[in-house]
């Protein structure tokens, strides 16, 4: 059994869907505080992740994106800009994120996780996109109809965020933030049994102390277990799988093994 561990490395911009503005600058020394503590778990748990990147972030840390490709991670395109998008993106994304990382890059994720148009993201060279929650969270969500597990469609394999078998419960990072982690590591293993792989993501500045900042005015569904919380989770989470045998992997290599 195999779990895919992803990151989305994006600016910090959500206080600006509470219409709350903090300067870019703050955006981005967030996010590099979370990336740098997420890379020193991955490091020390010697295991390799998938880095969803905008340009404009890893533009505005260097040193973050070195440490994914040289510490052997994935970089994969999660777009230009997380809160501004064209399909001319998909391209340009593409060919910045694998000159800046010398990676090929063939994974394409959207911004919050948007509808994107297949035959838009096959025509821009990539293998896999992984743009899609098959659950339903009013508001965000509707995708009771879709797939739960990959498939292929206009020649991309698709990757969903894992739900559960039954209800389709969400599985993604804020339900770790807010379910006894006991709860969550049950669901999580009876997916990876059900489906023979698990996959979820997680944002760096879900990393980042976020209960000290009242500024931010974030609900507190996301500053739940923020921090160095969540540090301690992911390094749990990944600790207790490990036991159970399952193999943490990229999401290259699942395509590769699928294909």
């Amino acid at each position: 059994m195999n779990v895919l561990l992803s990151f989305d490395a994006e600016e910090f911009d959500v206080p600006l869907e509470h219409q709350i503005n903090i300067p870019f600058e703050e955006q981005i020394k967030v996010s590099n505080f979370g990336i740098n503590r997420i890379l020193d778990c991955l490091q020390q748990q010697h295991i390799k992740a998938t880095f969803f990147c905008t340009v404009n972030f890893v533009k505005h840390a260097p040193d973050a994106l070195r440490r994914m490709v040289s510490e052997g991670h994935e970089i994969a395109s999660h777009g230009v800009f997380h809160s501004q998008f064209d399909a001319t993106h998909l391209k340009q994304s593409k060919e910045i994120l694998q000159e800046l990382s010398g990676q090929q890059v063939v994974g394409f994720r959207m911004p919050r996780m948007m509808p994107v148009a297949e035959k838009e993201i096959f025509n821009a060279g990539y293998i896999y996109n992984s743009s899609l929650n098959p659950t339903f969270i009013p508001g965000r969500y509707i995708h009771l109809n879709m797939p739960r597990t990959y498939f292929i469609k206009e020649g991309v394999y698709q990757i969903p965020t894992s739900v559960t078998p039954v209800l389709r419960f969400p599985l993604f990072w804020l339900s770790y933030h807010n379910l006894p982690v006991s709860l969550y590591r049950r669901l999580v293993y009876g997916t990876l049994k059900h489906d023979g792989y698990f996959t979820t993501y997680f944002h760096p500045w879900e990393f980042y102390e976020l209960n000290e900042h009242p500024e931010f005015k974030l609900p507190f569904i996301i500053r739940h277990n923020s921090g160095a919380e969540m540090v301690k989770r992911l390094n749990d989470f990944i600790t207790y799988f490990k036991k159970k045998d399952v193999y943490f992997i990229t999401y290259n290599e699942f395509v590769n093994q699928i294909k």
